[in-house]
């Protein structure tokens, strides 16, 4: 399944070198200038596609695509422009600390014993990995990076032209830092995948086209 959002006039960050840190007046909650947001924190008020625990902002012409259970459970979201995607995943984490560093080792220790070479960087979101990893068809790049928030974490994976240079990334590192994840307040065991759904008026259509589809009379 497809959401395409092509708007000429998608409102657009301007992203710093850094997530900076703006003072607010009275009590309300800081500003910051770069993404993923917390829901609770201030952030710019643009057209997002809700997916439950992930709320994606519509650039222009990125392409959000979605694989999706019966049920309208997501199980993989991935954002295209061009050539170059980025992955996107998010996780529980504890109160206290991050889990990024600790599961970026994973992810190395797994990449390096699948014969894949990984190689850890200081990126524009932090530590990151990039990894060559052999397929079918060749070796593939890939740039990991994560994101580490109250409660959560977001791993991004850049695959294509944009996993070498991350200059390439154009649209997709705006819809990156303009993610807003919405953790919930239940208790959730730490890594563990936060709840992502079709919005409902997608999963009200697919219903009915199923339900069309079951009604049609079978030629015998």
């Amino acid at each position: 399944m497809i959401f395409s959002r092509k708007r000429a006039d998608a409102e657009r960050h301007t992203r710093d070198d850094q997530a900076v840190e703006v003072p607010d007046q009275g009590d309300a909650a800081p500003t910051l200038e770069r993404g993923p947001y917390d829901i609770s924190e201030s952030y710019a008020d643009v057209q997002r596609l809700d997916l439950g625990s992930l709320h994606i902002p519509a650039i222009a012409e990125v392409e959000v695509r979605v694989q999706a259970d019966p049920q309208g459970v997501i199980q993989q979201v991935v954002l295209v422009h061009g050539d170059n995607a980025l992955q996107l995943g998010v996780f529980a984490a504890p109160r206290s600390e991050g889990i990024w560093d600790e599961v970026r080792e994973e992810i190395r220790q797994s990449l390096l014993s699948d014969g894949a070479s990984a190689q850890e960087v200081d990126g524009e979101y932090g530590p990151e990995l990039h990894a060559q990893v052999p397929t079918p068809d060749g070796p593939t790049n890939l740039r990991f990076v994560g994101v580490d928030g109250p409660r959560w974490m977001v791993r991004g994976v850049f695959q294509g032209p944009v996993a070498i240079d991350p200059a390439a990334a154009g649209p997709l590192v705006e819809c990156l830092d303009g993610l807003v994840v919405d953790r919930g307040q239940e208790a959730k065991p730490v890594r563990e995948p936060l709840p992502l759904r079709l919005p409902r008026e997608i999963s009200d259509q697919t219903d009915a086209e199923a339900g069309d589809a079951a009604a049609e009379p079978r030629q015998v």
